[in-house]
């Protein structure tokens, strides 16, 4: 890609993003579950990890910004993004919904970026993680996210999208894009917090577990409605 084809996706490619992402969420019909899960927390004025897989980043945004609603400390979220070309124009798409990103990732400046997490554990902001991101294995949680539960003492909670219309591309996460006019479900488990003593290995089979129970909990909602996920 040319230097003035890169200056131009940066201008363009993140406010059509934003664009898309609205007009999408907006023809939706889309349910929310376990929101107390999240907001019990932010009653008692902590601040969470939120975990989802890399296929289903698209439309989170909105998810998160409906468990935010109302609440009145601010901060909004810091959201782990890989830091090739493709992570700055989701970092810049994110930036349009008010969303702050640490770039990095497993594979590419993955200890700077968790080093840049933990210095925001000291203020107020979510943090967000696509624990199989960037690049796979698909849905097998990496041990990063146990390192910052470990070391915050922060709950991480599950969080899953699922729609009953859509396509899925061939990449190795089979990325999700929704279909405008469909239904939707955002969901989110129960928080997972860091035992003493427990092993990173044992961390991420739990949450792997919980996430998958999670997802599973959106994918019945949608056939109760007589519709089957993507």
């Amino acid at each position: 890609m040319g230097r003035w084809t890169e200056r131009l996706a940066a201008a363009c490619v993140p406010v059509l993003g934003w664009g898309a992402i609205n007009l999408i969420h907006a023809s939706q019909k889309t349910e929310l579950l376990g929101v107390d899960h999240v907001r019990e927390q932010f009653a008692r004025g902590e601040r969470i990890i939120i975990s989802f897989w890399h296929d289903q980043l698209l439309l989170m945004v909105k998810g998160y910004q409906h468990v935010r609603k109302g609440v009145a400390d601010g901060g909004g979220a810091r959201i782990l993004i890989s830091s090739s070309q493709d992570g700055e124009l989701i970092a810049r798409t994110m930036k349009l919904f008010g969303q702050g990103t640490v770039r990095g990732s497993s594979s590419r400046g993955g200890s700077r970026a968790l080093r840049e997490m933990v210095k925001l554990m000291r203020e107020p902001f979510d943090l967000v993680f696509t624990p199989d991101g960037p690049r796979g294995p698909r849905h097998q949680v990496k041990p990063g996210v146990a390192q910052l539960a470990r070391i915050s003492g922060r709950p991480v909670i599950p969080m899953a999208y699922v729609t009953s219309r859509g396509h899925r591309f061939s990449s190795w996460d089979r990325f999700l894009l929704p279909a405008p006019f469909a239904r939707g479900v955002f969901s989110f488990g129960p928080p997972i917090w860091h035992q003493p003593g427990e092993q990173a290995e044992a961390f991420c089979e739990r949450l792997a577990r919980s996430m998958a129970e999670n997802e599973a909990r959106a994918v019945s909602r949608l056939e109760e409605r007589g519709v089957s996920a993507v």
